[in-house]
């Protein structure tokens, strides 16, 4: 009187990672035969946003444990041709090529294009080779060079300024005091949001998949 077939008995919620609820491969339907059981759980996802650093422990199987972030402000991001890393703060994202929905809501997953604060790459820039990264005021280059340094230093410096090259797109951002990055971990797993900055090619390609989503 129900409406409930006997065969498909009612199964408890929550999230499972099972395939006995599949048909085979002929298309038949397969009888239940048992309840859903603890290494098949699935757990909901994190969606990462934005703020103050919120980051949760989950016990899982072996008791070995994940960390969820819930929210994340900052970030260790690479700067691969130059080989350095610093901790950057996050800003905005961007893109993200699986879903639009994820940069509305400015969720942090891995892959996400994130805009971070430039600050401590310029910084690192600027003492390493003694040039302002970013097309700025002549005046401006001028204040920054009255630190005093060593005459050691100094020709370590000077030394160092012919390979003090950068991609004229990342220049232009250094401008904005925004860099565009790339995230490589997994904040709902690792509870950190580390990545890379995009340069070359690669820049290349986001920037125009940036503006054509604008565009639209």
């Amino acid at each position: 009187s129900s409406g409930i077939n006997a065969e498909w008995p009612l199964r408890p919620g929550g999230i499972a990672r099972d395939s006995i609820h599949k048909r085979r491969k002929t298309g038949g339907k397969r009888p239940i035969v048992r309840k859903k059981r603890k290494f098949e759980l699935g757990r909901p996802a994190a969606n990462t946003k934005m703020g103050p650093k919120r980051i949760r422990s989950v016990r899982t199987m072996g008791g070995n444990e994940k960390f969820r972030a819930l929210r994340l402000e900052t970030g260790n991001f690479a700067w691969a041709s130059e080989g350095i890393t610093r901790k950057a703060r996050i800003l905005d994202v961007v893109y993200n090529a699986s879903n639009n929905e994820l940069v509305r809501t400015k969720t942090l997953v891995k892959n996400c294009i994130i805009q971070m604060d430039s600050t401590p790459f310029r910084q690192w820039y600027e003492g390493h080779y003694g040039v302002t990264a970013g097309r700025k005021k002549k005046t401006e280059e001028k204040t920054e060079e009255i630190v005093k340094k060593s005459n050691h230093v100094a020709r370590k410096v000077e030394a160092r300024k012919g390979d003090a090259k950068i991609g004229q797109l990342l220049d232009d951002q250094f401008n904005t005091g925004r860099l565009y990055a790339c995230v490589s971990s997994r904040p709902g797993q690792s509870g950190r949001c580390d990545g890379y900055i995009l340069e070359g090619k690669e820049l290349e390609f986001y920037l125009k998949k940036i503006k054509m989503k604008k565009s639209k």
